[in-house]
């Protein structure tokens, strides 16, 4: 339901970042010629079509929030790859590693200024609530990932600051694909609220298992660079949680993870294996699951129903998985 809306608006784009862009979601090579590679998992998309039908509603009023999320994830991700210097995603080159940093710094700005574009002339009666909430949570990511960056310059960064993190960077959007589903399809404004709690505390629990992978994950799976956040010395949440632990691997993972450079394969190795003698990795397991648990009470509350609540249900589980 979405891809098709998703190439339309963006086949809007001016030639020059809608060629960046086309790379990026896997429909064309570098050269421009058309493609079939992954565009990534719709997740967001997903969640506010499910939400507005769960509710009651019909997905099609839905579907501008479902196309705009997917736009603002995507501006990120061009974003984030720059900043984090990541040259695979999606088990190809970056988009800023093919184009060069400005190009795909352009293409992100160009997606985000779409995403409320689509929304505005969406003709919903509730456009403008839906402009004014994703606002909102695009300035909550971006929030996040300063956030995250900064943390990559401290020594003293706590688990509670990490996990506030989190909620900015992944889970608000993901909450905000839920309540603008269910906004525009119903605008039942309690209901609203559970499923944005739904889809925020899932979005927590998302980025516990994704740094988990970014750890011990395997490449063939993720589509990323193998342990690419420990050589950048990233502060994740297994990380954090394993240098506030109170066990001797702490203190060496915290002198290990001092300095600049990037760590060489030997120093990953061992960082990998402090982070989980720490318990860095168990602490991320049963939080991802206790966040899960509690987005699904609030996707409970929120009374919904037939087969769209219990496809939410799998694919809360389905993003949580190891195996992804």
């Amino acid at each position: 339901m979405t891809d098709p809306a998703l190439r339309v608006a963006v086949g809007t784009l001016p030639p020059g970042v809608r060629r960046v862009a086309d790379y990026h979601f896997g429909w064309c090579d570098p050269e421009g010629n058309p493609a079939s590679g992954a565009s990534g998992k719709a997740i967001r998309p997903a969640l506010a079509l499910l939400t507005a039908v769960a509710g009651g509603g019909a997905w099609g009023p839905a579907l501008p929030a479902a196309v705009a999320v997917e736009l603002v994830h995507n501006h990120s991700l061009l974003h984030d790859d720059v900043m984090d210097g990541d040259v695979v995603r999606r088990h190809r080159p970056t988009a800023w590693s093919v184009f060069g940093v400005g190009p795909a710094i352009l293409a992100g700005d160009a997606l985000l200024a779409l995403a409320f574009d689509l929304l505005a002339t969406s003709g919903s009666q509730r456009s403008q609530e839906a402009v004014h909430m994703l606002g909102v949570t695009t300035q909550r990511l971006l929030a996040g990932q300063m956030a995250d960056v900064a943390f990559e310059a401290r020594d003293d960064v706590s688990l509670e600051e990490c996990m506030t993190m989190a909620r900015a960077k992944t889970g608000a959007l993901m909450g905000c694909a839920c309540a603008m589903g269910e906004l525009l399809a119903s605008g039942d404004r309690d209901r609203t609220e559970q499923v944005r709690a739904f889809g925020e505390r899932l979005g927590v629990a998302f980025q516990l298992v994704d740094d988990i992978l970014g750890i011990w994950g395997e490449p063939a799976v993720t589509g990323k660079a193998a342990k690419s956040d420990l050589s950048r010395r990233k502060k994740s949440l297994p990380v954090v949680a394993a240098l506030g632990a109170e066990a001797p691997e702490a203190g060496e993972l915290a002198r290990l993870y001092r300095g600049a450079d990037p760590l060489s394969v030997d120093q990953v190795n061992r960082a990998r294996r402090l982070v989980e003698r720490s318990g860095g990795r168990a602490w991320s397991d049963a939080e991802a699951d206790r966040q899960r648990t509690r987005s699904l009470e609030h996707l409970d509350a929120a009374g919904l129903r037939g087969p769209a609540a219990a496809e939410l249900h799998a694919l809360a589980h389905l993003v949580t998985s190891r195996d992804r």
